[in-house]
């Protein structure tokens, strides 16, 4: 990482770059054990009272004192991509809406409430992809009477570390209170690799709709009420596919949404007494080829931060994260 101007190290960042990205050095106060300097990349959000606050890719807020600020400068908003599909935040984030589309909604400037009696966050919960069109604290009211006014708690979903996410809006939130409940990635790559795979897909059935066996293994609900049903169902070109086993239940399902030259993968589960046979593989596989058939080209998919075998499975699919997400509960 490189500050130097002339030899020097150099500070070129003020509180007018708040909302920037920005890479600063600072010092440590380990010099004896030789570590003099740390580094920070991420998006400033705010320079209060001798501290900066800089929102790393991750979402994590760091803070640092101008006291020990040795060197600073923006730098481009998103880094260049090496491989994979090229996409903004904007378009993955509304592809990614549609997928799990919720019963009901409202716009609220450019923020979307989303309601679905309960069932998954990504369906109950704000989308803001701009100016809500109010103050910031006039339009967080607005938010917690209308899930109220539901029986739902309220939830903000937003986006950090890529060009056009909202770690400024992050670092608000938080400090009015509200909560980081859930991170989770949004990872995406293309799609003819994951067909490609030497996956023996003979088990794998694939429909357009699904039964109560598959909603067995699904299981991320408490009751299957209709709502359930609609978010599951919902989304532009939708696929379902299970392994039968010799019980009710799938050894496996997965689901895939295919919208325009995206192929969503979710709900892809495995009875854990038949994980390690190559089961997920092979249901992705399948979903992989039905939507390249309907003329998707890329893929993306959703993984929570700490699921480190997912992670590692999808790394060897040739998926790579986009960008994390989180969901802030108000306080």
């Amino acid at each position: 990482m490189e500050f130097t101007t002339g030899g020097r190290l150099d500070v070129r960042i003020t509180p007018d770059d708040v909302g920037k990205r920005v890479s600063v050095r600072q010092l440590t106060g380990e010099a004896a054990r030789g570590r003099r300097f740390t580094d920070t990349v991420g998006v400033l959000t705010s320079w209060d009272a001798g501290v900066l606050s800089i929102t790393e890719r991750s979402g994590v807020s760091v803070r640092i004192p101008e006291s020990v600020l040795v060197a600073g400068k923006t730098v481009p908003a998103a880094p260049a991509r090496r491989r994979g599909p090229s996409a903004g935040y904007a378009e993955l984030a509304r592809v990614v809406a549609r997928a799990w589309p919720p019963v009901e909604t409202e716009q609220l400037g450019d923020w979307q409430l989303r309601a679905a009696a309960g069932f998954t966050r990504r369906a109950n919960s704000v989308l803001p992809l701009g100016d809500p069109g109010l103050p910031l604290d006039e339009a967080l009211t607005y938010v917690r009477e209308w899930y109220a006014a539901r029986g739902l708690p309220a939830y903000l979903q937003i986006a950090t570390g890529h060009e056009g996410t909202q770690e400024v809006l992050a670092a608000e939130v938080e400090r009015r209170g509200w909560t980081r409940e859930v991170t989770a990635l949004i990872r995406t790559g293309p799609l003819a690799p994951v067909g490609d795979l030497d996956a023996d897909i003979s088990r794998v059935v694939l429909s357009r709709s699904f039964d109560d066996a598959w909603l067995a293994r699904y299981q991320r609900f408490r009751n299957p009420g209709p709502e359930v049903t609609r978010v599951i169902a919902g989304g532009p070109s939708t696929w379902f596919a299970s392994v039968a086993d010799t019980g009710r239940v799938p050894a496996a399902i997965g689901r895939c949404v295919v919208d325009g030259r995206w192929a969503g993968f979710m709900a892809i589960e495995v009875d854990p007494a038949a994980r390690r046979q190559g089961l997920a593989t092979a249901v992705m596989t399948a979903l992989a080829r039905t939507a390249l058939a309907e003329g998707a080209s890329a893929a993306w998919l959703q993984v929570e931060e700490d699921n480190a075998a997912a992670r590692a499975l999808y790394d060897g699919m040739g998926f790579e994260t986009h960008h994390s997400y989180h969901h802030f509960r108000s306080a």
